[in-house]
């Protein structure tokens, strides 16, 4: 059987076969992306806020120390620019297309369940004193002491979305993905104990630590709210990067499941074009050989995927 080169599987070879066939996805992703604008235009639940609760929400008001235009670049964009450069390496058309895929619905997914959180909690901000009363001077109702806010309606209602935090879950989604996607990469477990590709795993981890510590320094969340959106995005990227790829634990984790699938489908019509016309049979060649990201370690793997075994197996019996 002729060895399938991953130089042969570019978006020009099967770019648009791969589209069609998750054509549908793409889709839903749409449809995600317009439920989340949605939910951010809808008015959030307006918690009771007592004159006795106002303690803990003094906190001044500052400025985002991660402005809301830079989450996006951090945790989707970032990713996107090194799964780029390794599509641009290795010619996988089929790992360019899972993982960006992969990683818009671990980021969109993530986004419309915070933000249906926090608009149906609608917990108030730690900074709400100053947003409910810009001037300093509070006031609140004789019967229930329920908070009479006189500032901007706006400013007001995003008060009322502290959980849980959107910077932190977006950030974990997006930067959560990239690090199961490096670890497969680099084969992170691949029990030589090399410690150097742990640090490469965990550092989209680290800055998403730090973007999330962020927004407690601002005081835009208490620390409940960013625990919280961080374990969020961190299982909703789970989930998703599981959904195209092996666990990094696998022996196929550098590649996505589509990828050994039609590997197995080219092979298995292969043989049998060689099965139906005897007289174009040629010696099998060796199967698919990875290349390892350190120049002195080669793992060559010669049908050595337990999707092509399973296929082989079935034709023996």
């Amino acid at each position: 059987m002729p060895d399938m080169q991953l130089a042969s599987l570019t978006i020009k070879s099967h770019g648009a076969r791969v589209a069609r066939l998750h054509m549908y996805d793409w889709i839903i992703l749409v449809l995600l992306a317009i439920t989340d604008g949605l939910l951010n235009i809808i008015e959030p639940f307006h918690r009771f806020v007592g004159k006795d609760m106002m303690t803990d929400l003094r906190y001044p008001m500052k400025s985002n120390t991660v402005p809301f235009w830079a989450v996006p670049i951090i945790g989707i964009v970032l990713p996107i620019v090194i799964i780029v450069a390794i599509y641009f390496k290795k010619r996988n058309v089929y790992d360019l297309h899972h993982a960006i895929l992969g990683l818009l619905f671990s980021v969109l997914i993530t986004a419309v369940i915070t933000d249906a959180i926090k608009d149906g909690v609608g917990r108030p901000r730690p900074d709400f004193f100053w947003r409910c009363f810009p001037d300093g001077k509070d006031e609140y109702d004789n019967v229930t002491t329920s908070v009479i806010c006189h500032g901007e309606k706006s400013v007001i209602r995003e008060g009322h979305k502290s959980f849980p935090s959107g910077h932190s879950s977006w950030s974990f989604a997006g930067l959560g993905f990239l690090s199961w996607y490096l670890a497969g990469k680099i084969m992170a477990f691949d029990r030589k104990g090399h410690v150097a590709k742990l640090c490469i795993v965990f550092l989209p981890l680290l800055v998403a630590s730090l973007v999330a510590v962020s927004r407690v320094d601002d005081y835009w969340h208490h620390w409940q709210d960013v625990f919280t959106g961080g374990l969020l995005g961190l299982v909703v990227a789970s989930f998703c990067y599981l959904q195209f790829f092996a666990s990094p634990f696998d022996v196929d984790s550098f590649w996505p499941h589509a990828y050994f699938q039609q590997l197995a489908e080219t092979r298995n019509d292969s043989e049998l074009s060689v099965i139906t016309n005897p007289n174009n049979r040629r010696p099998s060649q060796s199967g698919v050989v990875y290349d390892s990201p350190e120049p002195h370690i080669g793992i060559a793997m010669r049908d050595t995927s337990p999707i092509l075994d399973a296929s082989e197996a079935g034709r023996r019996q």
